[in-house]
């Protein structure tokens, strides 16, 4: 665990979730309730850190620094949320082979509904500066065009094939750690360009608040883990997926009845993405170049 939560700092939550979820399928470990809202919690705290970090930066490309500011302004409000939640404002370590590490008391809830209610209103004004902004458009309005057709033949993930009309979500069209419990939508926008994978993320960010406070809301009672004696894990191999901010994450984990794993594959989905820049490039500006890359 304490090695792939370290595979990406943003996403090390997705990481250690997705390898546990391997394991916990070999030894056949079914996690109770409140452990599996607790880690959905951080996984959209995750997200929403994820979405909020890639927006200030590509306000920054675009040109407005000071929108650039309040949006990781808020992003600190997220990282405040993991550090009251966690203890840490990267590589959370809430994951444990079982369940969740770290609890959430009733004070905890109350503190993060506020913060949820400032952030909404951060989005919001996010999402204004977005839709009207003139110059937001110019920049991102039919530049780094990737068709559907080709998000599907190059195997383009979550927001970026989500920006090119691609309706797949992992935690709606195969719900693991209670994703089933919850309502949301999944954001699909068929325009294929910069704009659209802008529009995808802040849509999605929406989503992630209505899913913590869910969660936050019906938080069931009980353990959250196993507890700490658990068994030796079985020989046997499992492939998991989870959907990290950037996509599809994938583990499939190998093991032999040993100490150690035989094998850890990890698929992550920013290798999935990334061959279709010279797609998004064609036709483009160098100018436009830094931003379509930024874009997935």
């Amino acid at each position: 665990l304490v090695l792939v939560e370290r595979v990406c700092g943003i996403c090390s939550h997705s990481h250690a979730l997705t390898y546990a979820l391997a394991v916990e399928a070999i030894n056949q470990l079914e996690v109770p309730k409140r452990g599996e809202y607790i880690r959905v919690i951080t996984a959209e705290l995750e997200r929403l850190h994820s979405h909020f970090l890639w927006a200030g930066i590509a306000l920054h490309i675009i040109g407005h620094d000071s929108m650039f500011m309040h949006t990781w302004d808020a992003r600190e409000d997220i990282m405040d949320m993991l550090e009251e939640l966690s203890g840490n404002r990267v590589n959370y370590a809430m994951v444990t082979i079982g369940g969740a590490r770290r609890d959430i008391s009733d004070e905890m809830r109350s503190s993060f509904e506020q913060r949820l209610d400032k952030l909404q209103k951060a989005l919001d004004r996010v999402v204004e500066l977005c839709v009207n902004d003139k110059t937001v458009a110019l920049r991102t309005k039919g530049v780094g065009v990737m068709t559907t057709e080709e998000a599907v033949r190059m195997g383009a993930v979550g927001p970026h094939a989500r920006a090119s009309g691609v309706d797949v979500d992992v935690r709606r069209d195969s719900p693991y750690c209670s994703y089933g419990d919850f309502e949301f939508k999944v954001p699909v926008v068929d325009s294929c360009d910069v704009y659209a994978r802008v529009v995808v993320r802040l849509l999605e960010c929406a989503e992630s608040i209505s899913i913590i406070r869910q969660a936050l809301q019906n938080l069931p009672a009980g353990p959250i883990n196993l507890g700490n004696k658990l068994p030796k894990i079985k020989e046997g191999v499992h492939t998991s997926r989870h959907e990290a901010p950037r996509g599809q994450l994938i583990y499939q984990v190998v093991g032999d009845g040993g100490f150690n794993n035989h094998r850890v594959s990890i698929h992550v989905p920013s290798y999935k993405n990334t061959p279709t820049v010279p797609v998004m490039l064609r036709n483009n500006t160098v100018a436009d170049a830094g931003l379509i890359i930024d874009s997935i």
